[in-house]
Protein backbone atom coordinates (compact mmCIF):
# COMPACT_ATOMS: atom_id res chain seq x y z
CA UNK A 1 0.00 0.00 0.00
CA UNK A 2 1.19 3.45 -0.55
CA UNK A 3 -0.19 7.26 -0.71
CA UNK A 4 0.94 10.54 -1.92
CA UNK A 5 0.25 12.72 0.56
CA UNK A 6 1.33 16.73 1.54
CA UNK A 7 3.07 17.19 4.03
CA UNK A 8 4.32 20.93 5.23
CA UNK A 9 3.44 21.67 1.92
CA UNK A 10 5.75 18.94 -0.10
CA UNK A 11 3.37 16.33 -1.85
CA UNK A 12 5.62 12.71 -1.32
CA UNK A 13 4.97 9.22 -2.29
CA UNK A 14 5.60 7.50 0.88
CA UNK A 15 4.91 3.88 1.70
CA UNK A 16 4.77 1.60 5.36
CA UNK A 17 8.20 1.41 6.85
CA UNK A 18 9.95 3.89 4.33
CA UNK A 19 11.90 6.68 5.93
CA UNK A 20 11.27 10.50 4.50
CA UNK A 21 13.05 13.69 4.78
CA UNK A 22 10.28 16.48 5.22
CA UNK A 23 10.43 20.82 6.54
CA UNK A 24 10.60 20.58 10.23
CA UNK A 25 7.16 19.37 11.95
CA UNK A 26 5.80 21.25 15.43
CA UNK A 27 6.51 17.70 17.25
CA UNK A 28 9.03 16.59 19.49
CA UNK A 29 11.43 13.42 18.48
CA UNK A 30 9.83 10.19 19.16
CA UNK A 31 6.27 11.69 18.45
CA UNK A 32 3.50 10.48 16.51
CA UNK A 33 2.00 12.71 13.93
CA UNK A 34 -0.87 11.88 11.66
CA UNK A 35 -1.61 13.17 7.97
CA UNK A 36 -5.11 13.50 6.99
CA UNK A 37 -4.10 15.60 3.32
CA UNK A 38 -4.33 12.61 1.82
CA UNK A 39 -4.31 12.82 -2.59
CA UNK A 40 -3.58 9.05 -3.41
CA UNK A 41 -4.06 5.51 -1.80
CA UNK A 42 -3.39 3.08 -3.63
CA UNK A 43 -1.86 -0.61 -3.55
CA UNK A 44 -3.47 -4.43 -3.80
CA UNK A 45 -4.58 -3.37 -7.58
CA UNK A 46 -7.14 -0.67 -5.85
CA UNK A 47 -6.59 3.28 -6.66
CA UNK A 48 -8.50 5.66 -4.91
CA UNK A 49 -7.91 9.55 -6.15
CA UNK A 50 -9.36 12.50 -4.56
CA UNK A 51 -10.79 15.53 -5.23
CA UNK A 52 -8.95 17.54 -3.47
CA UNK A 53 -8.60 14.50 -0.72
CA UNK A 54 -9.29 10.86 0.19
CA UNK A 55 -11.65 10.77 2.63
CA UNK A 56 -10.86 9.05 5.76
CA UNK A 57 -7.59 8.50 4.24
CA UNK A 58 -4.58 9.01 6.83
CA UNK A 59 -0.57 8.29 7.27
CA UNK A 60 0.55 7.69 10.28
CA UNK A 61 4.59 8.91 11.22
CA UNK A 62 6.86 8.87 13.63
CA UNK A 63 9.74 11.59 14.13
CA UNK A 64 13.05 10.16 13.91
CA UNK A 65 14.86 13.30 14.86
CA UNK A 66 15.35 17.04 13.59
CA UNK A 67 18.49 18.47 11.77
CA UNK A 68 19.21 21.49 9.61
CA UNK A 69 20.96 21.00 6.18
CA UNK A 70 23.86 22.75 4.91
CA UNK A 71 24.42 26.64 5.52
CA UNK A 72 23.24 28.96 1.79
CA UNK A 73 25.57 31.75 1.45
CA UNK A 74 23.57 35.21 -0.08
CA UNK A 75 26.36 37.52 -0.92
CA UNK A 76 25.26 40.63 -2.75
CA UNK A 77 27.56 43.66 -4.01
CA UNK A 78 27.19 46.71 -6.08
CA UNK A 79 30.60 47.41 -7.58
CA UNK A 80 32.36 50.90 -6.44
CA UNK A 81 29.62 51.64 -4.11
CA UNK A 82 30.94 49.87 -1.15
CA UNK A 83 27.91 48.27 -0.60
CA UNK A 84 28.31 44.79 0.46
CA UNK A 85 25.79 42.02 2.27
CA UNK A 86 26.63 38.76 3.60
CA UNK A 87 23.88 36.76 4.75
CA UNK A 88 23.06 33.01 5.50
CA UNK A 89 20.72 30.34 5.48
CA UNK A 90 19.94 27.02 6.99
CA UNK A 91 17.01 24.91 6.15
CA UNK A 92 15.60 22.99 9.32
CA UNK A 93 14.25 19.63 8.33
CA UNK A 94 12.58 16.78 10.13
CA UNK A 95 13.32 12.83 9.30
CA UNK A 96 10.00 10.68 9.74
CA UNK A 97 9.25 7.41 9.55
CA UNK A 98 6.20 6.41 7.73
CA UNK A 99 4.06 3.94 10.42
CA UNK A 100 0.57 3.20 8.58
CA UNK A 101 -0.62 3.74 5.21
CA UNK A 102 -4.72 3.35 5.31
CA UNK A 103 -8.73 4.30 5.72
Amino acid sequence: MYAVVEIAGEQLKVAPAEKVVVPKLPAEAGQKVTFDRVLLLGGEGTLKIGAPVVEGATVIATVLSHSKDDKILVFKKKRRKGYRVLRGHRQQYSQIQIDTVGM
